[in-house]
């Protein structure tokens, strides 16, 4: 039964402060991490409105005006995360879900950010409250897991997720506590995004079969309750550059404009460069921007 309310969540990026990978595992390969997650202030608005069951679900996907950096939004709708979200609730459940949904995007597809598995997240969250399912947050933590490895960080309390440590296949979160902490970074978005498996793959080709998962060094960063910038690292950093090599070249830049380190987040395409503030992250914003003629922005990260 739908409250025939329309509910409306904001869906926040991330970036990886630090991320491990280690040596595929398994018939499939899959690779286990160790991360440092953060959410950020850059966010997509979801937009959910219940339907008469005898209708059918319509759903609306398009960028915001004030979206750092537009592509074509050329994929089926069926392969967006959140509809996808919407149709494994329908399947666990075995009931239709007949539902209206507006995306309004503002994190850039292919950035590294997790767009569109904070909007899954943000749409089986959803569908719970407008429908009054009986269904808990673990069950909720599973059907995202079969989305997106990146799903059940975001199934977490409140609009914002908690900073944690992700690990294994994603599936363990070890959530940190909230501090009050004003910190600021200033992203860097290229004009192009990083096909995430095409980067595991370039990382085997160099990196992988040998590759130790520094689960450790990830904790002990996390567990610091600051962010120091020469010490953050990212393992797909490198197979990224190989992947889009103006990835590297772009980074590259970023450090000589800031005279700072700039960091990958996820498999790419988004880089950051860690602020002293709100100002001096604006003012990166605009060095960035004006140096490498690619869109930028100043955003808050919560550790």
């Amino acid at each position: 039964m739908s409250s025939g309310l329309t509910i409306v969540r904001t869906t926040t990026a991330k970036v990886n402060l630090a991320l491990a990978v280690g040596a595929p595992e398994g018939e499939r390969g899959y690779h286990p991490i160790s991360s440092w997650m953060a959410p950020v202030d850059l966010r997509d608005t979801l937009t959910l409105t219940p339907l008469d069951e005898s209708r059918a679900s319509r759903y609306a996907i398009l960028w915001h005006d004030d979206a750092p950096r537009r592509t074509d939004i050329d994929w089926p709708i069926a392969k967006d995360l959140a509809v996808r979200a919407h149709h494994a609730l329908e399947a666990r459940l075995g009931a239709r879900l007949a539902t209206q949904l507006r995306l309004d995007k503002r994190i850039p597809v292919g950035s590294g950010m997790g767009g569109g598995s904070s909007n899954a997240a943000a749409m089986l969250a959803a569908l719970r409250d407008a429908y009054s399912l009986a269904i808990d947050d673990d069950a909720l933590r599973e059907i995202g897991a079969s989305i997106g490895s990146d799903v059940p960080y975001f199934l977490d309390e409140g609009d914002v997720p908690r900073a944690a440590i992700v690990e294994g296949l994603g599936d363990r979160i070890e959530r940190l506590e909230r501090r009050d902490s004003d910190i600021w970074l200033a992203m860097v978005f290229p004009p192009f995004g990083c096909n995430t498996g095409a980067v595991y793959r370039a990382f085997d080709e160099t990196l992988g079969a040998d590759h130790e998962l520094r689960a450790e060094e990830v904790r002990r960063l996390a567990m610091s309750g600051e962010i120091v910038s020469e010490a953050l690292f990212n393992d797909l950093a490198i197979a990224a550059a190989m992947v889009q090599p103006a990835l590297g070249d772009m980074r590259a830049a970023a450090a000589r404009s800031t005279d700072s380190p700039a960091h990958v987040t996820g498999s790419g395409s988004g880089l950051f460069v860690v602020a002293r503030d709100a100002d001096h992250a604006e003012w990166l914003a605009i060095r960035l921007r004006d140096d490498l003629e690619t869109p930028t922005r100043a955003v808050r990260v919560f550790i």
